[in-house]
Order: C-alpha cells, then sequence, then structure tokens
C-alpha cells in the first residue's frame, strides 16, 4: 500500500519528473496533469492525500483559481509552488486555501521535508478527539466540528487559519512564542518562518476581530509571539 498519493500539478516537465524521481522511492504514488482543468477533476476522482500545486498553469485557470475550486469540495492538504514569496502573494494562497508554500527552485530534500511535514499536521487532525467548545467572549470554537462563530455569526476558516487560532484558544491568556506556534502549527521544519505566521495572523484578525486594525481578541506581544485574550474568560 502506498505511503500516500500525491498530485503534481506543473506545467514544467523538469520539475514533475524531479517530484517523481524523489518521492515514488520513499513509497508514495505520484500522478501529474499540467493544467489547471484536470486537477480539480483528478481532485475529485483520485481523491489524492496532497496537492502540489503550481501558481502559473498551462490552460484558462491559474493555481489560484484550482485552489479555490478545489476547497468548494475538498479539505485535501494543498503545497504551492511559486517562483517568488511576497507577502502579498503568500496571503492570497493562503486565503484559496493552500496550507505551505515552496519556493522554486528547491532541492530533494527541501520537497520531501515539506511534504512529510503537511502530511504528518493533517493526521494529526485527522486522529485528534475533540469534545469540548472553547468560549472566548464572542468568540465560539467547537473542537468536535471545527467550526467557529462570532457571536450568531458562523466564520469560515481554513484548515492552518482554524489550527492556528486552536493553539491560540488552548492556551488564552498565555503568550506563545513565535517560534513555539511555527512549530505546534506546522512543524519544528518551520520554526524561523515568521512571514508564515504573521500572514496568518493578519487573515484570522480579518476574519474574527470587530476592529482588525486594533486587534482584542489576538494580541502581539512585540517581538515576543501572540496570546488570545479573552474578556469574559469561559475557557
Amino acid at each position: 500500500m502506498a505511503e500516500a498519493k500525491i498530485l503534481v500539478v506543473d506545467d514544467e516537465p523538469r520539475l514533475v519528473r524531479l517530484v517523481h524521481e524523489v518521492l515514488t522511492p520513499m513509497g508514495y504514488e505520484v500522478l501529474s496533469t499540467h493544467e489547471g482543468e484536470g486537477a480539480i477533476s483528478l481532485v475529485a476522482l483520485e481523491q489524492p492525500d496532497l496537492v502540489i500545486l503550481d501558481i502559473l498553469l498551462a490552460g484558462q485557470i491559474d493555481g489560484y483559481e484550482v485552489a479555490r475550486q478545489v476547497r468548494e469540495f475538498s479539505d485535501v492538504p494543498i503545497i504551492m509552488l511559486t517562483a517568488k514569496a511576497r507577502e502579498s502573494d503568500l496571503l492570497r494562497g493562503f486565503e484559496t486555501g493552500a496550507d505551505d508554500y515552496l519556493t522554486k527552485p528547491f532541492n530533494s530534500k527541501e520537497l520531501l521535508a515539506r511534504v512529510k511535514a503537511v502530511l504528518k499536521r493533517t493526521r494529526r487532525e485527522a486522529s485528534g478527539k475533540a469534545r469540548v467548545e472553547i468560549v472566548c467572549g464572542q468568540l465560539h470554537i467547537n473542537l468536535a466540528s471545527r467550526c467557529v462563530r462570532i457571536g450568531d455569526n458562523d466564520i469560515h476558516l481554513t484548515r492552518t487559519e482554524y489550527n492556528l487560532l486552536h493553539e491560540l484558544a488552548i492556551h488564552h491568556q498565555q503568550v506563545l512564542l513565535h517560534e513555539d506556534l511555527l512549530t505546534a502549527v506546522w512543524g519544528p521544519e518551520y520554526r524561523d518562518d515568521l512571514g508564515y505566521l504573521r500572514a496568518y495572523i493578519r487573515n484570522l484578525r480579518q476574519k474574527i476581530e470587530p476592529d482588525p486594525a486594533n486587534p482584542s481578541y489576538i494580541v502581539t506581544c512585540q517581538g515576543v509571539g501572540y496570546m488570545l485574550a479573552c474578556p469574559n474568560d469561559h475557557l
């Protein structure tokens, strides 16, 4: 039985060949397509465990649109490939549902480490048994259904946004160091990737804060980390 089924979506034959050569000997089953429309169909038909998705693709839609459409019917983890890693690109990818980024060019060791880390996070989430609801002021987090509400309004979070909020919530009123948050949510390989953390914190604030410019829930401890502050502590 294959370690996992991985779909590679890229129109560069050399890159697809590299992914095959690195992952297949490790026991992964690797599928590939060069255009976005086919990628969406393959996710639905093959139900891969992971998608490695280039932003720039042949065909009529790019990687962002592929991720957006895939998220309408699947929670499969997505690693996006990009030749640039500007914060605006990260934010756009995270908002469409990407779980991770890999910047071109990358080597085989980096590719394998990212694949293992994302699959490990996904499996850990699936095996977790949640039984309670966390309440923090008007913020409600249902651990069983992974649903989040502010008052009576449902809040849509991506998988990683939810995991970050969950980590803050279970340590409410405690300052979590940048590196500790990165390790807990993404894995030890990411403990120095502050750009990831800042991008996700910004997205979370846009979704749950009454005034994102003056956050009352996710509080910054300058140069140290973040804390979930609960005005009426029911946790």
